[in-house]
């Protein structure tokens, strides 16, 4: 009979602490795979929170703090874009679409986000993702809001309610627009973003509830001016709306591109703009950035998969010795019979090769199942998407490691069975 049938043999007749160690050894490398798989798709979905941006404009500050105010709605901008620029920028030459966004306003601590109808039909997540809605539609009145789905969920808000604004950022709100509530026409699907924790207006609607009027022209005189607030309050009156007015200023604007080879030339020539000082940077890098300041998530991540592969090897090591205590006659009775040594040795090395493959085998299984469960829900709730994809050569370097490392803890009891004496394992002892 061959080493390999004998040691499956073995197991088989020991099948409950086999199978034990086994599930172990499984259980071990499924949280190990998917600790390693999270690790990568965090990053990679962090660095795509947005996507389909080719480059973030606001006033001149640094490049994370525009990226943390315009995108995760940290922080504030001191100072805005003026309108005039917004507009001569957007008609450069390969400008394929702006989004406009204007902030500085709150509801309950959520922030609010002036901007248009273009957010909804280019502003891209996760890997080029666009924004759904769950229910109802984008705004089409001035006093209208969509709501993110965290802000839905979070306050119980459906479509109908009613909801009032406050001047300024986070929980410090200076005072409360309750002549102008909005209305919830829209609740987005969830993003895992900030996106879900932001209440969505009609950019033209920021300057009116603050009482400032909208500049159409240049050259219009404050009679012009008067007419026009006086049209905006007659649209609220009847909830109908001229989405076209334009603010005076915005705090950021995002731009796409027709080809990417525009991208580099017109931000060099944004951050060499003479009329105002402005800053134009480029998500993905920045983004990259900031993970890198971040760092600290990567490396506990790195250190909890450490632990669980030490916990697994020293399980399987616990696991061998113990049997290996009650084996002792078993194996004299080999020796007895003809088994030398070496025979020993190689039937314990392949016992816990086997038990260490069959295990992986089985934590690979449950690997998959679980990132198929919990692949929308990550998505949702973290904003992590998941890459449910065959595995990496990292993770098959991973797993060689693991079964060599089983090898190698199965060489500490091969080589004590190997040592024991044939008086040793046919005495009785007491």
């Amino acid at each position: 009979m061959s080493l390999l049938k004998l040691a499956i043999k073995s197991l088989l007749n020991r099948k409950a602490s086999a199978l034990l160690t086994l599930f172990t050894i499984a259980i071990s490398v499924m949280l190990l795979m998917s600790i390693e798989r999270v690790r990568v798709d965090a990053k990679s979905s962090f660095s795509n929170t947005i996507s389909g941006t080719d480059l973030i404009v606001g006033a001149r500050t640094g490049d994370i703090q525009l990226l943390l105010s315009s995108v995760f709605r940290i922080g504030h901008a001191n100072n805005g874009v003026s309108w005039h620029s917004y507009q001569y920028i957007t008609q450069q030459r390969g400008v394929k679409w702006a989004i406009p966004l204007s902030l500085g306003d709150s509801h309950k601590g959520l922030a609010v986000l002036g901007t248009n109808k273009d957010y909804f039909n280019h502003y891209r997540f996760g890997k080029k993702q666009p924004l759904r809605f769950a229910s109802g539609q984008q705004f089409n009145h001035l006093f209208e809001v969509v709501l993110g789905s965290e802000v839905a969920s979070s306050l119980n808000y459906k479509l109908g309610d009613k909801v009032v604004i406050a001047h300024g950022m986070g929980n410090t709100s200076f005072h409360n627009h309750d002549d102008n509530p909005f209305t919830v026409v829209g609740i987005l699907e969830p993003t895992g973003t900030p996106v879900d924790k932001t209440l969505h207006i009609p950019l033209a609607a920021i300057d009116t509830i603050h009482g400032k009027s909208h500049t159409h022209e240049a050259d219009h005189v404050e009679d012009e001016s008067h007419e026009h607030e006086h049209e905006h309050e007659h649209e609220h009156e009847h909830d109908e709306i001229n989405l076209v007015g334009n603010p005076k200023q915005i705090t950021a604007f995002l731009l796409g591109f027709d080809s990417p080879l525009y991208t580099l030339q017109v931000r060099r020539n944004i951050n060499q703009y003479k009329p105002e000082a402005l800053l134009a940077i480029m998500p993905g890098v920045t983004l990259r950035e900031l993970w890198e300041m971040l760092s600290i998530v990567e490396k506990i991540l790195l250190l909890f998969s450490i632990v669980v592969v030490l916990i697994s090897l020293l399980g399987m090591l616990t696991s061998l010795l113990s049997s290996l205590n009650q084996r002792r006659r078993e194996l004299a009775i080999l020796r007895s019979v003809g088994a030398r040594p070496w025979h020993i040795f190689t039937l314990i090395s392949v016992e816990s090769i086997l038990i260490t493959g069959l295990g992986c085998l089985l934590g690979i299984v449950l690997f998959y199942g679980l990132m198929l469960l919990s692949a929308d829900y990550l998505q949702s709730h973290a904003g992590i998407s998941l890459n449910i994809a065959l595995l990496s050569s990292y993770e098959l370097m991973l797993l060689a490691a693991i079964i060599a490392a089983g090898f190698i803890v199965g060489l500490i009891p091969a080589t004590r069975a190997y040592f024991y004496s044939l008086a040793d394992g046919m005495s009785i002892k007491i």
